[in-house]
């Protein structure tokens, strides 16, 4: 069942889009992360939020509308924002108790104190604890709440190791409840960290990532591998061109996320990694950087240094700056520059039909 359901939501700033219309539900027992730019999380919470007016599109929480009846939504919805503060001269348990009685939550203290591992501290005033511990009795407050849908503002950010392991055994236990997650966050190690289903929004849309653990991707090659070898042994006289299809793995933590080659808008190489970068995000690449060239060749991608590898889609500009320096800018939000090599520059006019 849809708990949290987005239809055709967009906002503009005067001329400007600040995220395109899309769509999303999050069920029960479901746990989505948005990676997106501060911007556009900051706008979306305070559409959430009912800060800022919704003109197109609409947010549903258990069929009810922010717009319409925003006492009704906000029963049903529980937020963490990053400046979210409790009350510093209450103790953890009045703190608890204060909101226990504010939401008319038969919620337990002693069970939201044993989640975020606040039980030594219950009855220590707020401003005598560390800023992690604020943030798990901030948790806790959600808790008390327990509403059916959870929305969490960059909720791993400037936290403890410790801080970040209660959250993330917080949000499995909520999904083993049926309680929807949502996070909004910049940062998409934290998103991975709490989910493989995440999205990211930006000014084309939304956009799922392709997320999958070590051995499901080590498990398809294998059987990609199996059926080529069973191709060739049983139709040797038959040839077969395939449409060419490419994912390109970077590798998050202990996730590998693909990406289809038009995502990506250059390649660097640095201390002997390869990097992706994608809308100014860097992911490790799994492979060399002449594995790269050689996979992305197809694409439309150029090997225009020893060091950078880039998508000539994305490039706008050739910039000459002396008779043996040129630079590439990218069309993208930080009009990224890209070194272009003296002998490259000749191998690209010759590509480009200008030589």
């Amino acid at each position: 069942m849809g708990i949290l359901e987005i239809n055709g939501l967009e906002k503009h700033d005067e001329h400007n889009i600040v995220f395109p219309s899309f769509s999303l539900e999050v069920s029960e027992s479901e746990v989505i992360a948005i990676h997106t730019s501060t911007n556009v999380r900051t706008s979306l919470l305070k559409q959430f939020m009912g800060e800022i007016p919704i003109s197109n599109g609409e947010i549903l929480v258990n069929k009810k509308n922010v717009k319409l009846s925003k006492r009704d939504f906000f029963s049903e919805v529980g937020f963490f924002c990053l400046d979210d503060e409790l009350y510093e001269r209450l103790s953890v348990k009045e703190n608890f108790s204060f909101f226990q009685k504010l939401y008319e939550s038969d919620f337990s203290i002693d069970e939201g104190l044993h989640i975020v591992q606040l039980e030594t501290k219950r009855n220590v005033r707020l401003d005598k604890l560390s800023k992690s511990e604020k943030r798990r009795a901030i948790f806790g407050r959600l808790l008390i709440q327990n509403p059916t849908l959870f929305v969490f503002e960059e909720p791993d950010q400037n936290i403890d190791l410790e801080t970040k392991r209660v959250f993330l055994k917080m949000v499995r236990e909520l999904k083993q409840k049926g309680k929807a997650v949502l996070m909004l966050t910049s940062n998409m190690e934290s998103a991975l960290s709490i989910t493989d289903q995440v999205y990211r929004l930006d000014d084309t849309g939304l956009h799922a990532l392709d997320v999958r653990s070590e051995d499901e991707t080590a498990n398809e090659e294998m059987t990609g591998l199996q059926e080529e070898v069973l191709t060739q042994e049983n139709e040797e006289e038959i040839i077969i061109q395939p449409v060419r299809f490419e994912k390109i793995p970077t590798k998050v933590n202990d996730k590998i996320v693909l990406f289809d080659p038009p995502e990506i808008d250059y390649i660097e190489s640095r201390d002997g990694q390869s990097n992706i970068y994608i809308k100014g995000e860097m992911y490790p690449s799994v492979f060399t950087m002449t594995e790269l060239e050689n996979r992305l060749h197809p694409y439309g991608f150029f090997r225009c240094h020893r060091s950078y590898i880039v998508n000539l889609q994305k490039v706008r500009e050739v910039v000459t700056w002396t008779r043996n320096s040129f630079t590439l800018v990218l069309g993208d939000a930080k009009k990224s520059s890209i070194p272009l090599s003296k002998t490259k520059m000749a191998e690209l006019k010759t590509m480009l039909g200008l030589k």
